[in-house]
């Protein structure tokens, strides 16, 4: 039985990219791979048999209280990880993996284990879930909007501009790490091949000076058959994500009281009191629901009229995108990132210029006054596009096509 070690900072459904971790893991198992996992303790943690390897925990500015010198040495950490190099190394002795598959690991795990791994022989591919093996902040983005200074320039740009939230210590910790990663090469060097779920990251990723060998488009995928779609179009817009400001929720509550359309908002984040202020100062018709999940969260999709995706960055291939059309609604997403790249224009949703409120007010109002049985007809054109183009078929395919080349490589 072929093994697979998965390596994640988080073991648990916090964001995209875990989902995506546990999910593989899953899939793989599915197939006939036994399973490790390499990741850092959480208390929402689901229960491993391998957590007695995991890192210690790094949570900043979350639940505790750190000394300095606690704060010392978890920024050491986040650099270059020797905890968890040594513990890597054990899994690695203990468990002998064929493949490795890394997904997020920065700032809590840290590219430390990664030349461990490349000694072991063992083929190493990383998911590209953010920009982070080219840009220090991982987002090409900082309180100004876009940003991709450091292409070009200094890192120390980092500094300069506060890319990481904004905050000078934490700019400053981030440049620091980035400068030592890439003196080092650590990604560079060690990576076998970076999985990109966009064709916009694979090419971002070569302007920026990456070799086009080191990449293979995989396109994330959702299972249609565990989604059950109803095309009938509904009164409301929705929005489910993260409530930050890069997903453009501020842009999409003014461009909805624009043209009187209502809103439902699902989901939390750092900017939800920001939002609900400005809803409550410009009046507009929009519902904060909270976080939703599963079955609840399903039935707001279904009985939506249309799904908005107003982000302001260099999104990657978001999976809001494949569940809407799975339960059969169509997608309004801004024009930016890997999105255009998951809507066919005027056939399973519409595309708008990013930030600009009067065109995405000119999509609500168009998508409002559709009538219904054209709306259907777009919700089953982009459940026929998930089916074809992002279904889990093809992506086995590609993964263990991949996974075989990797390993005659040995």
């Amino acid at each position: 039985m072929p093994r697979l070690l998965s390596i994640n900072n988080y073991h648990y459904r916090r964001g995209g990219a875990d989902v995506v971790y546990l999910e593989h893991a899953a899939l793989m198992e599915e197939l006939g791979w036994e399973n490790a996992f390499f990741s850092m303790h959480h208390p929402n943690n689901i229960a491993s048999q391998w957590d007695n390897y995991f890192v210690n925990e790094i949570e900043f500015g979350h639940r505790h209280t750190y000394s300095t010198s606690q704060m010392v040495s978890m920024a050491a950490k986040i650099i270059y990880s020797l905890e968890a190099k040594k513990k890597i190394t054990r899994l690695i002795n203990d468990f002998r993996p064929d493949i490795v598959h890394m997904h997020s690991i920065y700032h809590h795990i840290s590219p430390s284990i990664l030349p461990v791994l490349s000694e072991a022989g063992v083929p190493i591919v990383m998911t590209a879930h953010d920009l982070k093996i080219a840009c220090p902040s991982h987002q090409m983005l900082n309180s100004a909007g876009i940003c991709e200074r450091c292409k070009d320039g200094s890192l120390l740009n980092v500094i300069k501009y506060r890319c990481i939230k904004d905050s000078l210590a934490a700019s400053v910790l981030v440049a620091v790490e980035s400068s030592v990663h890439h003196w080092l090469k650590i990604y560079d060097k060690n990576l076998d091949k970076v999985i990109t779920p966009s064709l916009f990251y694979m090419d971002k990723f070569i302007e920026w000076g990456w070799p086009r060998d080191k990449f293979i488009y995989i396109p994330n995928y959702v299972d249609a058959s565990q989604f059950t779609p109803r095309y009938e179009p509904g009164s409301y817009f929705l929005y489910f994500g993260r409530l930050a400001s890069e997903k453009g929720v501020a842009t999409l509550l003014r461009a909805a009281k624009a043209v009187g359309v209502p809103l439902k908002l699902v989901g939390t984040g750092p900017e939800e009191a920001t939002l609900r202020t400005l809803q409550q100062s410009i009046s507009s018709d929009a519902e904060f629901l909270g976080y939703r999940s599963g079955a609840d969260l399903h039935e707001l999709i279904r009985r939506a009229r249309a799904v908005v995706l107003p982000s302001e960055w260099y999104e990657n291939a978001p999976m809001s995108v494949l569940e809407s059309y799975a339960l059969g609604k169509p997608v309004i997403g801004a024009h930016i990132g890997g999105i255009p790249e998951m809507i066919v224009e005027g056939e399973t949703g519409w595309l708008f210029e990013a930030l600009n409120i009067d065109a995405l007010s000119t999509v609500l109002d168009q998508c409002s006054f559709l009538p219904d049985d054209k709306l259907a007809e777009m919700g089953r054109a982009g459940r026929a596009l998930v089916e074809k183009r992002f279904s889990r078929a093809g992506y086995v395919s590609a993964i263990e096509s991949l996974y075989s080349t990797l390993l005659a490589r040995q």
